[in-house]
C-alpha cells in the first residue's frame, strides 16, 4: 500500500502565508516519514495560488539525499511543466485533469479537449527531463455542477490519455462524492482492464465516512492512496464549504491493520503532525 502526503493539497487555500522557511524545514521532515512521494508544490499562477508561489524555491532546499521518498508537482499548462521539469529532484509531474466541463474550465481554464491537447504536450516534454506524468481525475467519482459523469466516461478519458504513455492515475473524490457502489465498480472495472496502469485513490471526506472509502477502494484492488496529515484542506477550486483531505493517519492506521509491513517510521510521522499543527496555527 502506497501513502502520498499531500501538503500542497493541505495548505494551498491556507490564508495567512506560510513563511517558505518553515514549509521546507517541515517538508524535509516529511521525508524522514517513509511516504512513497510527497505532493509538495505546484508551478501555477501565483495570483490564483500566493500559497504555492514559492514551489521552485522550496525545490531547492529539500534534502532527498537520505530518502527514497519521491517528489510531486502539479501543474495546470505546458509552461508549468516546463518550469517544473528543469528541477531534478521531482520526479512526477501531476495534471489534474477533470471529466466535468465545468469544473475543468474552473480550475485549469481549459475546456477537456483542450486539457487534453495540453497533458498530450506534457506527456510529449516529461520523459526527455526524466519525469513521469501523474494524472489526476478530478471529480472522478460523481460532480455537483449537473455535469454528466458515469464509470464509462471515466474509463473512456482513461483510456485516451493511456494511450499518449501515462502509466499512473489517481480517481479524485474532489467534494467528497463518493459513494460506496461507485469506488468498487470504478476500481474493480479499471484494474482488471489496465493491468499495466496503476490506480490511485485521492480521496476527500468527512470524518464520519473515512475508513468506509479506503476499505471500498481496497478491497477492490487499490493499493495506492493519497492523504494530508489532520485530514486539512481541500480543492479551493471545487466549492466554498471545503470538504477536508483524507487524513493520513487514517491511512497509516488502516494499513497497520491490513498489511504485513508498512514503511511509514511512526515517531517521524508524530514530529511531522506536531510541526504541521504549529504551522496551521501561527
Amino acid at each position: 500500500m502506497k501513502i502520498i502526503e499531500c501538503p500542497r493539497d493541505a495548505w494551498q487555500g491556507h490564508h495567512p502565508f506560510i513563511p517558505t522557511d518553515n514549509k521546507i524545514a517541515y517538508l524535509n521532515q516529511l521525508l524522514k516519514v517513509g511516504f512513497d512521494t510527497i505532493d509538495f508544490g505546484s508551478f501555477v499562477s501565483p495570483k490564483l495560488m500566493p500559497q504555492v508561489s514559492d514551489t521552485a524555491e522550496i525545490v531547492e532546499k529539500l534534502d532527498i539525499s537520505q530518502t527514497a521518498t519521491k517528489l510531486l508537482a502539479i501543474v495546470a499548462n505546458e509552461r508549468g511543466a516546463r518550469e517544473a521539469c528543469q528541477f531534478t529532484p521531482i520526479s512526477y509531474i501531476g495534471y489534474p485533469f477533470s471529466i466535468s466541463e465545468t469544473f475543468q474550465l474552473r480550475n485549469t481554464n481549459a475546456t477537456i479537449e483542450a486539457s487534453f491537447k495540453n497533458v498530450s504536450r506534457i506527456a510529449e516534454l516529461c520523459p526527455k527531463y526524466s519525469k513521469e506524468v501523474v494524472i489526476y481525475i478530478s471529480m472522478g467519482f460523481g460532480n455537483p455542477y449537473g455535469d454528466t459523469w458515469s464509470p464509462e466516461i471515466v474509463l473512456h478519458w482513461i483510456e485516451r490519455l493511456s494511450g499518449l504513455g501515462i502509466a499512473t492515475f489517481s480517481l479524485a473524490d474532489t467534494v467528497g462524492l463518493a459513494h460506496d457502489e461507485d469506488i468498487h465498480s470504478l476500481f474493480s472495472q479499471l484494474i482488471p482492464a489496465f493491468p499495466e496502469l496503476e490506480f490511485g485513490a485521492h480521496f476527500h471526506t468527512i470524518p464520519q465516512t473515512w475508513e468506509q472509502k479506503i476499505k471500498t477502494a481496497y478491497n477492490a484492488g487499490c493499493r495506492r492512496f493519497d492523504g494530508a496529515l489532520l485530514g486539512y484542506g481541500g480543492c479551493p477550486m471545487a466549492q466554498n464549504d471545503l470538504v477536508g483531505n483524507m487524513p493520513t493517519e487514517r491511512l497509516v492506521e488502516f494499513s497497520q491493520k491490513n498489511e504485513r509491513q508498512i514503511a511509514i517510521n511512526l515517531k517521524e510521522l508524530e514530529v511531522a503532525r506536531q510541526m504541521f499543527l504549529q504551522l496551521i496555527t501561527e
